[in-house]
């Protein structure tokens, strides 16, 4: 018997091989599917990080036609469209996930200072707020510290992983008093490895922590 349908969908073509590799390690059961609409990104860009209504309502109808696909679940992937994501949250009946809130809560699980890194800039507003929120609604006040990795992403798309990767891991060595490190992206993951291991401090990457709450969802119907 084929395992639920989850589809996957992508604003950075960057995001869709962790994402892939998220699913193979932690759900290989899942049936999945991906959409990809790389302009998103770069019209929110174009917009300065400002999510319009005709982002949102894009988010709405590839959350629409994903569930007119059969999808048992939807992982979006890029972390800097938390609202439009939460408007396809409350369209559909069926688990929608964000890319990075479980890795958020492992984040606050971790500890009270926290450092958000990303490679596009308009995550970093997106998910301070998201972080912020949740925190509040626990009742925390953590210390949040965030940096975007200027030149990074160019270099992945440039096809320079080598020097992404190496720029990531400079980046997050500097936040040596974090309880925990938060790789933003999906497509930051492959670089968690080259991040140096420090005592008390944690590093997370998004993709194995939406998979696995996604599972969990999913399977609790």
């Amino acid at each position: 018997m084929a395992g639920p349908r989850i589809v996957l969908i992508h604003a950075l073509r960057e995001s869709v091989a962790p994402a892939m590799a998220a699913m193979a390690a932690g759900w290989p059961a899942a049936t999945v599917a991906n959409l990809l609409d790389d302009s998103l990104s770069a019209d929110l860009a174009a917009r300065h990080g400002v999510i319009e209504e005709s982002i949102v309502e894009r988010f709405v109808t590839l959350g629409r036609y994903a569930r007119s696909t059969g999808a048992d679940g939807i992982l979006f992937t890029c972390s800097a469209f938390g609202s439009a994501i939460e408007a396809v949250k409350a369209d559909l009946r069926l688990p929608v996930l964000k890319p990075n809130e479980a890795g958020l809560e492992e984040a606050l699980e971790a500890g009270r200072r926290i450092a958000l890194l990303a490679t596009f800039p308009s995550t970093i507003p997106s998910m301070t707020h998201e972080l912020e929120t949740m925190a509040r609604a626990r009742g925390v006040v953590p210390t949040i510290m965030t940096r975007v990795v200027d030149g990074a992403l160019a270099a992945l798309q440039g096809g320079d992983a080598a020097r992404h990767d190496a720029l990531v891991a400079e980046a997050a060595a500097a936040f040596a008093s974090a309880d925990a490190v938060l790789l933003a992206q999906f497509s930051m993951a492959r670089a968690a490895a080259l991040v140096p291991a420090l005592p008390g401090r944690r590093v997370l990457t998004t993709p194995g922590s939406a998979v696995a709450k996604l599972r969990r969802l999913v399977e609790a119907g």
